[in-house]
C-alpha cells in the first residue's frame, strides 16, 4: 500500500464539524471547522473522501461508494435522521464540486448495529411498517466499532458512549447485540437536548395539545434532555459544578446516570453477564462523578471502580471481576479505513 495516499476523513454532526487525515494508517492532522470549504482549503488534494453518515435506513448495511444510486436511497432516507442527513449529503456535494472525480465513500453509523438479533430489531408493529424500514437501528456505530478494535476482551462487554448524545451498546464475541438507540438518534438514554425513550402515548397526548410534528421534533430533539431538566443547561460539566446548589441540575445528573445503570443492568442480564465496561464520548471520558454514579451498586456483577484510578481517568479504573476502561473513540479513524478498503487496492 502507498503510505502516501491521503485519506479525508469528515464527521458530520448535528452540531459539529470534525475532520481527520490520514497517510496510510497514520493519522497526520485533526481539526474542528466551520464549513466544509474551509477543511477543503486546509487538505491539499485528498486521494479519497469519506464521510459519517449517521443513518443507512434500511437499504445500507456497510460502508459504499458515493454514486447516484446511493445518494438516491439517502434522500429516501431523510425522514429517518432530518437533523443529520441533509447536512451530511451537502458535505458529499460540496465535496463533489471542489474535488471531482475524488472517491468518497459514505461510512454508515447504523452498520455496526445490523448484526442484532430480531429480538432486539423488531418494534411490536405491523410487518408493512417493517419492511418500510420501521426498525430499531442504532447508532455512533463507528465509535463502537472502534472500540471493538481496541479492547481486547469483547466476549460479553458493553461500550458507553456518553455525551450530548448518548447511547450504550451490549456485544458479545465483538458483535452488536443490542442498543439502546432505536429508529432515529432521540431515543434510549436522556441526553443534552434529546428525550430519549417516551411512552408513544405522549406524543399523542402532545399532539392533542395542539402540538403538529414540527413542534414535536423541536421539543424531543433540541428542548428535552439534561437541558430540559436543569432548565438551565445541557453541558454536563456546568450541571456537576452546580448541583451542590441547584436541586434541578441535581436531578439532571442522577436521571442520567440512573437510566445509563439500568440498561447497563439490563445489558448484562441480556449477555448473561459482564467481562468488560468501557466509557468513550466526551462524558464518558472526562466526567468521572458520572462514571462511579453509574457503577455505584453493581459489585454483585463483579463491577467496581478503583476511586483514585477513575478520579484520574486512568485507563483501567475497576477493581473487580469486570474490566473496566476509559477509551478514547476514534470514529475519523474508522472513516479512513473503511475508505481506504473501498478505493485505494
Amino acid at each position: 500500500m502507498d503510505l502516501g495516499l491521503t485519506i479525508l476523513a469528515i464527521n458530520c454532526g448535528s452540531s459539529s464539524l470534525k475532520f481527520g487525515v490520514f497517510d496510510g494508517e497514520v493519522a497526520v492532522r485533526r481539526g474542528h471547522a466551520e464549513t466544509i470549504d474551509e477543511i477543503l482549503e486546509l487538505v491539499d488534494h485528498p486521494s479519497a473522501v469519506g464521510h459519517r453518515i449517521v443513518h443507512g435506513g434500511p437499504d445500507h448495511a456497510a460502508p459504499a461508494i458515493v454514486d447516484g444510486e446511493l445518494l438516491a436511497t439517502l434522500h429516501r432516507a431523510l425522514p429517518f435522521a432530518p437533523l443529520h442527513l441533509p447536512i451530511e449529503l451537502a458535505a458529499i456535494d460540496a465535496v463533489r464540486k471542489r474535488l471531482p472525480g475524488v472517491p468518497q465513500v459514505a461510512c454508515f453509523d447504523t452498520a455496526f448495529h445490523r448484526t442484532m438479533p430480531a429480538v432486539a430489531h423488531r418494534y411490536a408493529l405491523p410487518g408493512a411498517l417493517f419492511d418500510a424500514g420501521v426498525r430499531r437501528y442504532g447508532f455512533h456505530g463507528l465509535s463502537y466499532e472502534y472500540l471493538a478494535t481496541v479492547v481486547t476482551t469483547t466476549r460479553r462487554a458493553v461500550f458507553a458512549h456518553l455525551g450530548n448524545g448518548a447511547s450504550m451498546v451490549a456485544i458479545r464475541d465483538g458483535a452488536a447485540i443490542d442498543t439502546t438507540m432505536g429508529l432515529t438518534p432521540t431515543g434510549g438514554l436522556v441526553m443534552g437536548t434529546r428525550s430519549g425513550d417516551l411512552d408513544p402515548g405522549v406524543m399523542l397526548y402532545l399532539l392533542g395539545q395542539g402540538y403538529d410534528a414540527r413542534a414535536l421534533a423541536t421539543l424531543i430533539t433540541h428542548e428535552s434532555g439534561l437541558l430540559a431538566l436543569s432548565s438551565t443547561t445541557a453541558d454536563m460539566q456546568k450541571l456537576l459544578e452546580a448541583r451542590a446548589h441547584d436541586p434541578r441540575a441535581a436531578l439532571a445528573v442522577e436521571i442520567f446516570a440512573y437510566q445509563a445503570k439500568k440498561w447497563l443492568g439490563a445489558f448484562v442480564a441480556v449477555l448473561g453477564g459482564i467481562d468488560t465496561l468501557v466509557f468513550t464520548g466526551g462524558i464518558g471520558e472526562h466526567a468521572p462523578a458520572i462514571r462511579s454514579q453509574i457503577c455505584q451498586g453493581l459489585g454483585c456483577l463483579g463491577i467496581e471502580l478503583d476511586a483514585d484510578l477513575n478520579a484520574h481517568d486512568a485507563p483501567v479504573i475497576g477493581r473487580g471481576t469486570c474490566e473496566v476502561r476509559v477509551v478514547a473513540t476514534d470514529e475519523e479513524a474508522m472513516i479512513a479505513r473503511h475508505t481506504r478498503e473501498l478505493t485505494i487496492s
